[in-house]
């Protein structure tokens, strides 16, 4: 099913932060009468133990107990065994203390793993998953505001942990049930002297290189999504490629679905530069983009040329891709497939290309696209009455979503259409890997994530299971 999102971001009201009546009402609904674990503020603890002399450690204070009714003997008379975690100095092995249910962690990373491993052992006999996460700090915290990354069972029976590259990954891989990853951003860099061919030529950090390791090392380990199929999104080359078998779909009485016309320089500054624009079926405006399409800083740097003298001292990095600007009212649709699920929003986008021309005084319009992109004003915007959903034809698009998912085998992508003005035809500008889908409302949108990750846990194990 399509849903259509509005445009204004909902908070939810659960994640680690739900009150804790919340958290007892879903623990109790999923956990089948165990009691829901409670984790106190760190924070205190932590500097308590940090600020103690080895051989003077305080007495173990319970940094998890199980709460709900009865307690923990309430706990244990279920054949729950009460955990409790104790955090320690970092020279703790000159000061054991051995306290019967007491379990010492001597970093601050290593709580969280420890916490849902052993939530996860409790539930034996559920279906209680693990999910270790790399991403950046930004991404993390945007996913974990909404209450996507849940540090205790949700309703799809999902514990959120994130990996830390500060012990040993080998030890928490061996944890967790199935990675999810940012691996775009965990790139350091992209050599600009070798020949694009992913993942050639890139530089990830250590500890990303070290899960890519284990994960050739094992096969059936689960992630979320395959490597080799994030990196033809790096490319926009490739991603150009992808786009043009959407003609592969049977679009008759229908609007046109395609790709944008585009083409590859190496140079702005070839004789042959108008030969290589006519036989790409490119006219002016054009938008120019670096080939790299994320991972390093200048990715996001763009131009509108409108004459083919712009190019002479246009600073766009090469190599480049000459693509058509497509008029389109001023309006763009952000499609987000997560799962089986197809949502999308509509945003407002740059003017036609008329208004923008005179702006640029003769010279390339730059910008970056994440941070300084042109949007029309209320004045550039067509006024022609039409509504922005009787635009698009939402069944085209979804039936294009699909087709996507099945071409890139991913989990979770997005994608940018805009419906050219005069032809109608719908054209699909960009693809990218784990975006924010932060137009979705929440309400919609976790749940759907969480079904996504469970279900690409059991297509990996499902295939694993086959191929044994």
């Amino acid at each position: 099913m399509l849903c259509p999102a509005p445009g204004d971001q909902v908070q939810q009201a659960f994640g680690p932060a739900a009150p804790k009546s919340h958290r007892r009402a879903e623990s109790q609904e999923q956990n089948s009468g165990v009691g829901d674990w409670h984790l106190p503020p760190l924070s205190h603890g932590y500097r308590a133990a940090r600020t103690t002399r080895a051989g003077c450690l305080p007495p173990p204070r319970p940094l998890l107990h199980q709460g709900g009714g009865g307690g923990g003997a309430a706990a244990r008379g279920r054949g729950v065994a009460a955990a409790v975690a104790l955090l320690q100095p970092e020279r703790a092995n000159e000061c054991s203390i051995e306290v019967p249910g007491v379990l010492n962690v001597q970093r601050l990373q290593e709580l969280l793993l420890t916490l849902a491993t052993l939530m996860k052992k409790e539930l034996c006999g559920s279906s209680v998953l693990v999910i270790g996460y790399i991403m950046k700090k930004s991404r993390e915290e945007d996913f974990a505001k909404r209450g996507a990354f849940p540090i205790y069972p949700s309703k799809g029976s999902l514990i959120f942990v994130p990996l830390s590259f500060e012990i040993p990954l080998s030890l928490q891989l061996q944890e967790v049930d199935m990675v999810l990853h940012k691996i775009t951003d965990e790139i350091v860099k992209i050599d600009p002297n070798c020949s694009i061919d992913f993942p050639k030529g890139i530089s990830f950090s250590a500890g990303m290189s070290e899960i890519i390791r284990f994960v050739e090392e094992h096969p059936d380990f689960c992630i979320m999504d395959p490597f080799k199929n994030i990196y033809p999104l790096l490319d926009r080359l490739q991603i150009q490629k992808i786009l043009v078998r959407l003609q592969e779909l049977g679009t008759e009485g229908k609007p046109k679905l395609r790709a944008p016309y585009s083409c590859k320089v190496d140079s702005f500054h070839n004789g042959e530069l108008d030969k290589h624009l006519v036989e790409a079926n490119l006219s002016f405006p054009l938008i120019v983009k670096p080939q790299v399409a994320c991972g390093v800083a200048d990715a996001h740097n763009m131009a509108l040329v409108f004459q083919i003298e712009e190019f002479s001292n246009l600073s766009v990095p090469l190599p480049a891709v000459l693509q058509e600007y497509v008029d389109h009212g001023s309006k763009i649709f952000k499609f987000y497939v997560i799962g089986d699920k197809v949502f999308y929003a509509v945003r407002d986008s740059m003017p036609n290309a008329r208004f923008l021309k005179p702006s640029s005084g003769g010279e390339a319009l730059t910008f970056n696209s994440l941070k300084t992109l042109p949007v029309a004003t209320n004045e550039q915007r067509p006024q022609t009455g039409a509504e922005d959903g009787k635009l698009l034809d939402a069944d085209l698009v979804e039936e294009a979503a699909k087709f996507l998912k099945g071409l890139l085998g991913l989990t979770v992508f997005g994608f940018d259409v805009v419906v050219q003005e005069g032809t109608g035809d719908h054209v699909i500008v960009d693809l990218n890997y784990l975006p924010s889908f932060k137009e979705v409302p929440d309400s919609e949108a976790v749940p759907a994530f969480w079904d996504a990750v469970r279900q690409a846990y059991e297509s990996t194990r499902g295939n694993a299971n086959a191929q044994g």
